[in-house]
């Protein structure tokens, strides 16, 4: 049969339907005809886009165009660069990354991918925090390994201001949990819009919030919730900057060298603050194993043992006891790591770890930075 196919843009292309498919419970089958409500597969079509409309050859009449909301988020997928690259993962170089996501541009159309100065970097820019990470786990998920950047938001100029996007957020919660709701949203410069009452003991909250306010949002209102709480947003519009948001008031703790992490060491440094890896965990030179109690960065040695000596210990060594560790989502990763910072994503693991892997080098990075603000009368 003849049929046509109109495009975006209003033109029609015929083509002939070589087979017309259905589907029972997972398997595709092959039909003759389909009627109103069936979901099909056409075979004989290619280069099919959201938005267009197959229709009758002899009176091809379209559908209301789709539109596709614009990327609002960005984050730079790259090579991993870590001592433990391509010891987990399948597909770990550039060339691999790269196909991997132009093959994702094909089915995801909110998706946008641009080179970078680097040949080993690209840009992916989507619709929020949930959009890029689905990405990134269904890569993972696929034996890819890469490193991703903090995610940052796309700002626009709007007549003459700088404008950040901005969300409607709807929160569904029980009635029990409004206030620490309202308060931390509060916190990430959220404005509440309206708030109604479902059921006795149910209440919708209304939200517009930054973009940049809801990152790593999702697990925080799992948890002040109980996980009876649900939620859902989409772009509202752009308006003004709001202002600085601190995603993070503690510093990181960082490896100094190379090996596993050991329990004596851990045990030692154990009121110095949350540590992500646990005995045996290997780790690297800068790498991120855990979040300081202070606001600045501790680097430790997680791999010192106990010297060995003549004198008998009385048993009470062997059994250091040590605070469980932080497992983090790649979610909760994402929030949490600074611009100076990457998460290592393999199929096995989900890494922290400084973008300068050398302390020294690091110091001096930070030296210059200073130094130039200063210039500049920061």
């Amino acid at each position: 049969e003849q049929i046509a196919l109109v495009l975006r843009g209003g033109q029609v292309k015929k083509f002939k339907v070589q087979k017309l498919y259905g589907f029972e419970k997972l398997t595709r089958v092959e039909i003759e005809d389909a009627s109103a409500g069936d979901i099909v597969a056409i075979a004989g079509l290619e280069n099919v886009t959201i938005g267009e409309t197959v229709a009758d050859a002899n009176n091809p009449v379209a559908l209301p165009a789709i539109e596709i909301d614009e990327p609002t988020m960005s984050v730079n997928f790259m090579v991993s660069t870590s001592p433990f690259a391509g010891r987990e993962g399948k597909f770990v170089t550039s060339r691999h990354i790269k196909d991997r996501l132009q093959k994702e541009l094909l089915s995801n159309l909110a998706l946008k991918v641009e080179d970078s100065n680097s040949t080993e970097s690209f840009k992916v820019s989507g619709r929020g925090e949930l959009h890029l990470s689905i990405l990134m786990e269904t890569m993972r998920r696929e034996g890819y390994e890469f490193s991703v950047s903090s995610p940052e938001v796309i700002y626009k100029t709007i007549d003459g201001k700088l404008s950040e996007p901005f969300e409607e957020l709807i929160c569904d919660v029980p009635d029990t949990c409004i206030g620490v709701v309202i308060e931390k949203l509060g916190q990430r410069k959220a404005d509440m819009i309206n708030m109604e009452n479902i059921t006795e003991t149910l209440v919708r909250l209304t939200f517009h919030i930054p973009t940049r306010g809801l990152i790593g949002y999702s697990s925080e209102f799992k948890t002040d919730t109980k996980g009876e709480g649900l939620m859902s947003h989409m772009l509202h519009s752009y308006t003004p900057y709001r202002g600085d948001i601190r995603r993070r008031k503690n510093g990181a703790i960082i490896s100094i060298e190379l090996g596993e992490a050991i329990t004596y060491s851990l045990s030692n440094l154990d009121d110095r603050g949350i540590f992500f890896v646990n005995n045996g965990t290997p780790i690297y030179a800068g790498m991120v194993v855990g979040e300081h109690n202070k606001d600045t960065d501790l680097v430790v040695n997680l791999s010192k043992t106990k010297k060995q000596s003549n004198v008998r210990a009385s048993g009470s060594d062997d059994a250091a006891k040590i605070t469980p560790p932080r497992i983090l989502t790649l979610e909760e990763a994402l929030d949490w790591i600074n611009n100076d910072e990457l998460v290592e994503i393999t199929p096995q693991s989900i890494r922290l770890r400084k973008k300068v892997l050398d302390e020294n080098e690091r110091k001096q990075s930070e030296k210059r930075i200073k130094s130039s603000m200063m210039e500049a009368g920061v």
